[in-house]
């Protein structure tokens, strides 16, 4: 079923169409490139824009009225200048374009959207989606989507300009072709989704998206150029950024922290290896031990449900870390613990500028950062560990549909 939410603006929608002239493509292109500067640079004035992109003041001119007429910039009025002729100054209207981003996660799906100016119009979390197979998988989501995108309403579901996806694992972000259990028979998830929803998509790994909005959500992006996102949930994984760019590797698929064989153990990881940091410091290592513990006689708050033969999620034992369930706060300690020490090799070896702790384990807050710290002061030179600032998450369980959306928004725009 296709959803057809189609924008009808082309500014930012591919501009593709055989039927323009040169002339027409080329003012597409550098209303673009207006609207680029803008969102980068904040509002300006025509001697702004015209001395930013080396173009005439009457072609800036013109091509700014048009923008205004079409909705995209607002005149901001006169500003104060030491003399002469008081300029004015343009900035864009927030609400004349949105994009949607969408977090496929363990337990639920979610949605959020911004404007044009990167402000947060909503987010929203679902039931989980059914995966059953990768035809039905697909259905679903793009059903899912639309239903969403009404709720949404006009004018916003007629102006959504592109959308952004993440799932867990591995991510061909060019090619939007996934690598996991939901792997679409090898097609693009981005180029299906696409084709069911009329919305121009992309899909990213959950983590980098994560990654990309708490470094933009900071505040100290020009001071920050180098850090690190510790996705801390079922697996392991971790964003990185440098130079002020998400970084990928030679195929896109950097990041796979959870893998490195850091135990001289028997545990077999999901990826086949065994000692991978994953089988002792995650999400599936806590839900293991605490059967194991439990099985021990160990007590807890969840002992009936385990005794009742419930399985036992790693967000059970969250909540009960949260009630201050002793066996839980001890089975978190020493997950930190050893997180710590795997954090403290990436610090030795990234020298960040900024290292956060995010997704669903950051939850519990301190009884998780009060041994990674610990764990960095034992494990990481001093001398490196001493320029890095270590905090939370603080967008939580928003930051992975935020993400998809920025990234949306800037690939879009450019900036990226």
């Amino acid at each position: 079923m296709t959803t057809n939410h189609t924008s009808s603006a082309s500014i930012l929608g591919p501009a593709t169409d055989e039927n323009l002239s040169v002339v027409a493509y080329k003012a597409i292109m550098l209303k673009r490139r207006i609207i680029l500067t803008l969102a980068t640079e904040g509002d300006c004035t025509i001697a702004d824009l015209s001395r930013i992109l080396n173009v005439s003041n009457p072609t800036i001119t013109k091509l700014v009225g048009e923008l205004i007429r079409e909705g995209y910039v607002r005149d901001l009025g006169k500003i104060e200048t030491s003399g002469g002729r008081r300029p004015c100054a343009f900035g864009l209207v927030s609400e004349s374009g949105y994009f949607l981003g969408v977090a496929i996660q363990d337990d639920a799906l979610s949605f959020g959207v911004i404007d044009l100016n990167k402000n947060v119009v909503t987010t929203q979390k679902e039931e989980p989606l059914a995966y059953n197979t990768n035809t039905q998988f697909v259905d679903n989501l793009a059903e899912r989507i639309g239903r969403f995108i009404d709720t949404l309403g006009n004018p916003i579901k007629n102006r959504i300009f592109g959308m952004g996806i993440t799932v867990k694992g591995r991510v061909d972000a060019a090619s939007g072709v996934i690598y996991n259990s939901m792997n679409v028979d090898g097609f693009s998830l981005a180029q299906v989704i696409a084709q069911k929803t009329g919305i121009e998509t992309i899909v990213e790994n959950d983590t980098r998206a994560m990654t990309y909005a708490e470094y933009l959500n900071d505040g100290n992006t020009d001071r920050v150029e180098n850090a690190l996102f510790i996705n801390a949930g079922r697996g392991i994984g971790v964003g990185i950024v440098v130079r002020g760019k998400l970084y990928y590797g030679k195929s896109g698929f950097s990041g796979e922290f959870g893998h490195i064989p850091f135990f001289d153990n028997e545990k077999i990881c999901q990826c086949g290896k065994k000692g991978c940091l994953e089988t002792e410091a995650s999400g599936m290592a806590l839900e293991t031990i605490f059967a194991e513990r439990m099985h021990e006689g160990a007590s807890s708050i969840l002992s009936e449900r385990f005794e009742q033969g419930k399985s036992i999620s790693m967000y059970d034992i969250i909540g009960a870390t949260k009630s201050d369930d002793v066996l839980s706060i001890d089975l978190i300690t020493g997950i930190g613990e050893k997180l710590g020490r795997g954090i403290s090799v990436l610090i030795n070896l990234f020298n960040p500028e900024l290292v956060v702790v995010g997704g669903p384990l950051s939850e519990v807050g301190d009884y998780l950062m009060l041994p990674i710290r610990t764990a960095l002061n034992k494990y990481s030179l001093r001398l490196v560990t001493r320029d890095t600032t270590l905090r939370l998450s603080t967008l939580g369980d928003t930051a992975g549909v935020l993400g998809a959306a920025l990234l949306t928004r800037n690939r879009m725009l450019g900036i990226l």
